[in-house]
């Protein structure tokens, strides 16, 4: 039931992090220009692909023969080292475990089981980025090097980091930025430490003055204050 309880409340804290609220944050740079969609071109080895999920977005790296590398948080290398257990496809409660524990992999997955029934869009990414792609052949290579466990962040080393890095040479997450970009308008805007402070006073007033609830109630808002 604990188990339960704490994966319920880190899926929902993952998809916060992956959250696409960045489609709705208005930009001075909208590019208009549409991503390649995989239905269009065949696919060469060196591919940045992007599968655009419900609430956040999954890359990968195409090496050929139908296999894409991707980063993924996994909790089972950390538990086994039978590697027919840890190939099966990661369920849920592996990624969220994983991202508790902060672990991951650089796996490889067929196309199918990592886009996992969604369209995958083509190197998207190069009007975005600032460096020049390099070479597909070394794209790919980095990609196969990094093939192991690895430590994982949500917002520091994830599955875009590791994409940008094989294909740009420079590892970056522009969903972290805008995410970061995000928050900071947040606290710049003064009415959060309003909402904050009448939230902790309510807080108080249904549970009392305790030191789980005062302290609270008064840093944070104090916090933001002084941030904005």
């Amino acid at each position: 039931m604990m188990l339960d309880s704490l994966t319920y409340l880190l899926e929902r804290v993952f998809m916060l992090a992956h959250f696409n609220i960045f489609s709705l944050i208005p930009s001075e740079k909208e590019k208009p220009e549409k991503c390649c969609e995989a239905s269009t071109r065949v696919l060469q080895r060196g591919d940045l692909l992007e599968v655009p999920r419900t609430l956040f977005t999954h890359f990968g790296i195409y090496l050929g023969d139908n296999k894409v590398a991707h980063l993924i948080p996994d909790i089972m290398p950390v538990l086994t080292s039978d590697t027919r257990q840890i190939q099966k496809m990661v369920t849920n409660k592996r990624l969220l475990l994983g991202v508790l524990c902060k672990k991951a992999t650089v796996r490889v997955d067929s196309v199918e089981d990592f886009a996992y029934g969604s369209p995958i869009l083509i190197n998207s990414m190069d009007h975005s980025m600032k460096e020049r792609p390099l070479a597909n052949e070394e794209v790919a290579g980095r990609a196969e090097m990094l093939i192991d466990k690895v430590p994982y962040s949500l917002m520091w080393n994830n599955c875009e980091h590791f994409v940008t890095y094989c294909r740009y040479g420079s590892a970056v997450s522009l969903q972290t930025e805008k995410f970061l970009e995000f928050l900071k308008s947040i606290i710049r805007d003064q009415r959060s430490v309003l909402l904050t402070a009448f939230l902790g006073l309510v807080s108080i007033g249904c549970v009392g003055i305790a030191p789980a609830t005062t302290l609270p109630a008064l840093l944070i808002p104090f916090t933001l204050w002084m941030a904005s």
